[in-house]
């Protein structure tokens, strides 16, 4: 079990990065033709692989499946239509990436010595931790 959750965090950590890096660096790349629709967050130009990462990141932050976010298809209610916008969950996940991203970027990576010491990322995981509701209590409550 802590095996697994290990695992897990270290998935999380890495989809954190990749999301980060993609989108920074997404700004100085020349845009070659869209994949995806609707993408706001993402980098356009985001491969197939990566953004099955970032999905499968939030699936396992969250502990969801697709259907959390993504809207059924008007057409065929059994499928899910990836790029609507008629979920709102999902422009609230738009909105906890771009917190992310800039607490990350505005405060993580100024602390003093991050480069020498393993500090980690804000990631979903950091506050959900399976969960679709982020905790608000600590797990461990201090000893009194």
């Amino acid at each position: 079990m802590l095996k697994n959750n290990k695992k897990k965090l270290i998935i999380v950590s890495l989809l954190s990065c990749i999301i980060s890096v993609s989108i920074f660096s997404f700004t100085n790349k020349q845009q070659g033709p869209v994949k995806f629709k609707n993408l706001k967050v993402l980098p356009q130009d985001i491969s197939d692989e990566d953004l099955d990462k970032v999905m499968d990141g939030f699936k396992a932050a969250l502990g969801v499946k697709c259907g959390f976010c993504h809207a059924p298809s008007k057409e065929n209610p059994k499928k899910l239509d990836m790029a609507s916008d008629d979920n709102p969950r999902k422009d609230i996940t738009r909105e906890m990436m771009r917190m992310t991203q800039e607490m990350n970027m505005k405060y993580i990576s100024k602390i003093p010595h991050a480069d020498t010491v393993k500090l980690q990322m804000l990631t979903c995981n950091t506050c959900h931790r399976g969960a679709t509701k982020p905790f608000g209590e600590p797990l461990v409550k201090p000893k009194q």
